[in-house]
């Protein structure tokens, strides 16, 4: 079958623990595995409910999690974290109020928990109520399917359906033919199958491996003092947006440009508030003995090469 997508849910069932590693694998439907990294307690044959959370390595297990989320544009309902809750980005109290009292009359009844996301600022109240409902029915009946054998019960969204999902209403949308040429997408798109990423002097060199994706950071011809910090610099302000478009995650390697031990704290601050930005989850890891910086990013999209050559 075809790769399991992040967000999809599928009933798996355990079928050997992963010994020092406290994980356990699973069965999925049409002969492929996944790795519950939580597994303490399961025994092999049991079954259970997991989501899928990244995409896999060529020839590795599916990341899933037994934490299951139902999220839509405007609700995200949490069957196992009971509870009303509304988005800490909206402040304003009377919106916070208008919202809770919707998600009191959708959630009526139900011993599910509920997350009103930063998109119901401001949102018709019957749009909200009728997504929020949608999706309590869509877990009631994933979470109420019967069965023993490895099935798929929600399938993960296609690229279309996310952004819906995710992008509020474009400013200016461009639908007609011709209009990746027009607005110089298919250009952008030839520039990111290269490693090379220029930043003015600075150059980035972004390469995959199998292992790990390799960053250089070049200096270019700026021989000035300052020159190994201000290209770091770059490197961290523009480093998640080109993880981001490569789809590229797991282990990161930062091989910077010199860079004074006094001035690490300022790098590490300007990487840490980049990716504050960024929605992908990314943990800021730390410096290796040989002073390199190293980060671990969740595999949440397919690498831009795979994408392409589907």
């Amino acid at each position: 079958g075809a790769a399991p997508t992040p967000g999809a849910i599928y009933r798996a069932v355990a079928d050997r623990p992963l010994k020092g590693q406290g994980g356990m694998m699973l069965r999925l439907p049409d002969g492929q595995t996944a790795f519950l990294r939580q597994g303490k307690g399961l025994r092999p044959g049991q079954t259970m409910l997991v989501q899928v959370t990244g995409y896999a390595e060529g020839g590795k297990a599916v990341p899933v999690t037994h934490k299951v989320l139902f999220k839509s544009r405007y609700a995200i309902v949490t069957p196992d974290a009971p509870g009303l809750n509304i988005s800490r980005s909206i402040r304003d109290e009377d919106e916070r109020d208008r919202l809770l009292e919707i998600a009191h009359i959708a959630m009526d009844g139900s011993d599910f928990g509920l997350i009103l996301r930063s998109g119901c600022d401001g949102a018709d109240g019957d749009e909200i109520e009728e997504d929020v409902m949608a999706m309590r029915d869509t877990a009631e009946a994933v979470k109420g399917a019967d069965g023993s054998d490895p099935e798929l019960l929600m399938d993960g969204l296609d690229p279309h359906q996310l952004g819906w999902r995710e992008w509020g209403e474009p400013d200016q949308l461009a639908n007609h033919e011709g209009s990746f040429e027009d607005h110089g997408v298919l250009d952008a798109i030839d520039a990111l199958q290269g490693a090379e990423v220029r930043l003015g002097s600075t150059a980035l060199y972004i390469e995959p491996t199998r292992a790990l994706v390799a960053v250089d950071v070049n200096t270019g011809g700026d021989t000035s003092p300052a020159a190994g910090l201000k290209a770091n610099l770059a490197c961290a302000r523009e480093l998640p947006r080109q993880l981001r478009l490569r789809g590229l995650g797991g282990q990161i390697t930062l091989d910077l440009a010199p860079l004074a031990k006094k001035d690490r704290k300022q790098f590490v601050n300007a990487l840490r508030s980049a990716f504050r930005a960024d929605s992908i989850e990314t943990a800021l890891v730390g410096w290796t003995p040989l002073g390199h910086y190293e980060l671990q990013r969740k595999r949440e999209r397919l690498p831009l090469k795979d994408c392409l050559s589907r």
